[in-house]
């Protein structure tokens, strides 16, 4: 079966294709030759995710899912949240965001934060949800080289390691997007 993952994020594709296994053909959404920009104009992470898939689905009549994922920080009243991607300016620098938020929390003790990821699977015009969520730390400093946005000073609680320093076997066995996409996975192994 075909299914789109509405990004076209290589990060992300590799780590979902990783954990969606076989009987599904995951295409992006340069593989639909969809190549405007996806409006994400609601507040919410569900908003977002929900407004991604149906754009899709909508516009090129192909089952499929999208994601929104927010770091949210108690010392930030939640902050960066659904503007997670966004904050340090809409070029989406993974650098200017991790240094906005480390500037931020200078001189902070409490560096309490959770990811949250939710997903809207779309298939046949009906709406699923999926949520994952991993508590955890914010580092004083980024810490290791792999995984993307947030990874090098997020550290998840119960590990004396940030993401970025785990293999992407250990942080998809863990993370808050691994958990969302097994819920998916589980969700389409029921119906198909």
């Amino acid at each position: 079966m075909n299914l789109v993952f509405a990004t076209n994020n290589p990060h992300k594709l590799r780590e979902i294709r990783h954990l969606l296994g076989g009987g599904f053909t995951l295409l992006s959404l340069d593989d639909i030759g969809c190549s405007v920009d996806i409006p994400e104009t609601q507040s919410t992470l569900q908003g977002n995710a929900s407004e991604k898939a149906f754009f899709v689905y909508d516009n090129y009549n192909i089952n499929c899912f999208a994601d929104d994922t927010g770091l949210e920080i108690d010392a930030l009243s939640g902050a960066p949240g659904v503007l997670s991607a966004r904050y340090a300016g809409e070029d989406k620098s993974f650098e200017k965001n991790m240094q906005k938020v480390l500037v931020e929390l200078s001189g902070t003790t409490n560096r309490n934060a959770r990811f949250r990821t939710v997903i809207s699977l779309i298939i046949n015009g009906k709406e699923e949800l999926f949520e994952g969520i991993v508590n955890g730390t914010i580092l004083n400093k980024k810490k290791g080289e792999e995984g993307f946005g947030y990874d090098p000073i997020f550290q998840p609680e119960g590990y004396d390691m940030s993401f970025a320093q785990m293999t992407l076997e250990k942080k998809n066995s863990i993370s808050h997007r691994g958990i969302a996409f097994r819920k998916l996975v589980e969700f389409l192994s029921k119906i198909y």
